[in-house]
């Protein structure tokens, strides 16, 4: 189990890990931080929206949270029980984080602008979040 505590922690780490990795022109890793960060807040707020002080780790063979269990930001939105929100008030934000975890496999380049504009989304989304 991972606390509310630590995923915002985490999250806010990511963000300035893919600062760094932007400024040293590493679009494609400040690209997929940036991602990670809203995946790691998004599972903040589904412990807040629930009423969970800890983020449920499935890895004991247990089943019981299988479907929370997942790196899909749509879902993740959707369990956070902001969707209705993020998807009205920050439309260009939330369309600006093209992201799933396969992208890391990945060898297309990112924009250095591509990366700022993930950067500056994410940060956005944070603060709701």
């Amino acid at each position: 189990m991972i606390s509310i505590a630590e995923l915002e922690g985490l999250s806010l780490e990511r963000l300035e890990d893919a600062k760094v990795l932007s400024a040293a022109g590493r679009n494609e890793g400040a690209v997929y931080i940036c991602g990670y960060a809203i995946e790691l807040a998004l599972k903040k707020r589904i412990c807040t929206t629930l009423g969970w002080t800890e983020y449920p780790d499935d890895g004991k063979g247990t089943d019981k949270y299988k479907s929370f269990k997942t790196h899909d930001l749509e879902i993740l939105l959707h369990l956070s029980g902001l969707e209705s929100e993020i998807k009205t008030k920050y439309f260009a934000e939330w369309s600006a984080i093209d992201w799933n975890p396969e992208i890391r496999y990945s060898s297309a380049k990112q924009t250095s602008a591509r990366a700022c504009l993930m950067i500056q989304s994410t940060e956005k989304l944070l603060q709701i979040l």
